[in-house]
């Protein structure tokens, strides 16, 4: 190879390994960051008390309070929302409050509504489940996923297929065993799987029911895990015994945005074609908005990407780059 040649060859490996890693941290941040954001709005949630309207943010590890900020209103208005909420604090008494010598920040103390806990009492006189028993294997199992596909892009930012295989042989046996050392001997899929039948029971209590969902939760999960074990060895052998087997590495995990829709789409639909026959109002079987605004009974439903989907789509760019121009080295015969 004329040493031209040679230095095209190595610059294109440098852009490809930084491109990699680049989109490693990109996902790193993504699974620890709000992928999705859903809201619900109602002239019973007026604006100035509920600026954020009913928020809450799905991630890769579940779904959190999106009403991060106090209501917008007066203290009087404030205290006896908390008061509703069973906060403990004095009631406020505008008279005894004027003979305060120093004044005080009335909204100090103020405390944004648990919008988790409120969209599922809302949602419950309908029928629909409690919004923490969705994904329940996917947020166990994601943390492992992305520990594998964090191999994955170790293993292809190595131009060699030698050094290859030894980043991914040591990178798959500490990810399997992190998972079975967690989920089997710690103990932490039967922790999750009895707080889970407790989310499951918090407002349609059926203990056979809940029961058998917690068992099937541990079988799957449990299948799940083997599942991806045999996933690891299926990719180092393909990345061993076929040539091209290793764009794989970097082409799958930039699916991953397109993963995320579907799963978070098909518990959508879960949710609105499992009602539960005890809710106070009968509703027909619905799609609730994936995208976009949309309306149910008196409530206006937001549901749009929020700043980590962003992150999970500009690794997606970067991986498919990196693809393209290891495809080009192969071909080259500038890279295994």
């Amino acid at each position: 190879m004329q040493p031209q040649n040679t230095a095209a060859a190595s610059k294109q490996s440098l852009i490809v390994r930084g491109l990699t890693l680049i989109a490693l941290v990109l996902m790193i941040g993504a699974y620890f960051s709000p992928t999705w954001w859903v809201a619900l709005t109602a002239p019973n949630y007026p604006e100035d008390a509920f600026p954020d309207g009913i928020r809450i943010h799905f991630s890769f590890t579940g779904v959190e309070n999106g009403c991060s900020t106090a209501p917008k209103t007066s203290r009087l208005m404030t205290e006896t929302f908390q008061e509703d909420l069973g906060s403990q604090k004095e009631r406020y008494n505008p008279i005894l409050e004027a003979q305060k010598k120093q004044k005080t920040d009335v909204n100090k103390n103020a405390e944004a509504l648990d919008c988790v806990h409120e969209m599922n009492t809302i949602n419950h006189y309908v029928g629909m489940h409690p919004i923490g028993i969705g994904a329940p294997v996917e947020r166990q199992v994601s943390r492992y996923i992305f520990g594998f596909f964090g191999v994955m892009l170790l293993g292809f930012a190595m131009a060699k297929r030698k050094a290859r295989l030894t980043v991914m042989a040591i990178g798959f046996a500490a990810v399997a065993a992190w998972m079975v050392g967690e989920l089997f001997v710690m103990g932490k899929l039967q922790s999750y799987a009895e707080y889970y039948m407790g989310e499951a029971g918090a407002f349609f209590n059926e203990p056979e029911r809940i029961a058998e969902w917690g068992s099937m939760l541990k079988s799957v999960t449990t299948g799940v895990a083997v599942g991806l074990m045999a996933a690891m060895a299926v990719v180092w052998v393909g990345v061993w015994k076929i040539r091209g087997f290793s764009l794989l590495l970097a082409f799958v995990p930039a699916l991953l945005p397109i993963f995320f829709v579907i799963d978070y789409a098909g518990w959508l639909w879960f949710f609105g074609h499992n009602l539960h026959p005890w809710g106070a109002f009968t509703v027909k079987p619905f799609m609730p908005t994936v995208f976009g605004v949309g309306k149910v009974a008196q409530f206006s439903t937001y549901s749009y990407p929020y700043w980590g989907y962003l992150l999970v789509v500009l690794m997606s760019l970067c991986l498919l780059l990196a693809t393209l121009l290891r495809r080009k080295q192969m071909r080259e015969g500038t890279a295994e």
